[in-house]
């Protein structure tokens, strides 16, 4: 009796049966938490966007913080908020303004493109035509906009958002909710001494061209075009100068930026 206790075929049995009722248990749970963890991550990218517009206080309820935000989608390409033909194929998409996923977008052939090597700055790979930004003010004024950003940096596409003041130039904020960027090097984005150095600097030069950019080796005293690179992460630095400048360039929201400026936002 004990040795057929002991045979293979049924210690083999009972570790299948023990595996499967294991996958069964990891699976339910996954399925039951999968609406908890979608939450999770849209509030993430709430607070990404408060911190950004520095709006963000710590303990108040999320939601009834983001109340003072809209949400508005931009076609890129137009430079213009999107018309109600095109909010349809956004939604025919699967889409919506409210929970306008950019990752999706930039995956979904009808809603974006290929970007050639000359284009892709940020390092990209498709450009999205339509992307969600975040608005605080009312109709006639906006205070702040603050556009989602993303790029290639080291080892990750870094994903973040990047906060104007309503003279669409001034930087009130930049921040990444998501990256893969080695901790203590290029993972310094999210220190909040580095992020701060961003603030009060200017997008355009005199000229109307973009002028800011991160500076290996530290930036010239006053410049207000120019921030410190991150020590011992060229590479993350040169990617985070990359990415901003894209996105506030003539591919990203350049000419939306220039047109509320022209409306006196």
């Amino acid at each position: 009796m004990s040795a057929n206790n002991d045979s293979i075929q049924k210690t083999l049995t009972v570790a299948i049966l023990l595996c499967l009722v294991c996958s069964v248990i990891v699976a339910g749970a996954a399925v039951g938490l999968r609406g908890k963890q979608n939450e999770n991550k849209a509030n993430d990218k709430k607070i990404a966007v408060l911190q950004a517009a520095d709006l963000y206080v710590e303990g108040q309820p999320v939601a009834d913080q983001f109340k003072q935000i809209s949400t508005r989608i931009v076609n890129l390409e137009a430079g213009r908020f999107a018309t109600d033909a095109e909010l349809q194929q956004i939604r025919a998409a699967g889409l919506t303004v409210e929970n306008f996923d950019q990752k999706k977008s930039s995956k979904t052939p009808a809603l974006s493109r290929a970007l050639s090597s000359d284009e892709d700055k940020a390092s990209i790979k498709r450009l999205e035509k339509y992307a969600a930004v975040f608005i605080v003010g009312g109709s006639d004024h906006i205070d702040k906009i603050i556009l989602p950003v993303h790029g290639y940096g080291l080892w990750s596409t870094l994903y973040g958002f990047l906060a104007l003041e309503g003279d669409m130039d001034t930087i009130v904020g930049l921040g990444f909710y998501s990256h893969a960027e080695t901790p203590g090097l290029g993972g310094e984005v999210d220190n909040p001494k580095w992020k701060s150095l961003w603030v009060g600097k200017k997008v355009f030069n005199d000229q109307g061209d973009v002028g800011i950019r991160v500076v290996k080796g530290g930036a010239e005293a006053g410049n207000p075009y120019q921030v410190d690179g991150l020590s011992g992460a060229t590479l993350t630095s040169r990617g985070v100068s990359n990415l901003v400048r894209f996105w506030v360039g003539g591919k990203g929201f350049g000419e939306l930026l220039n047109k509320l400026k022209g409306q006196g936002a």
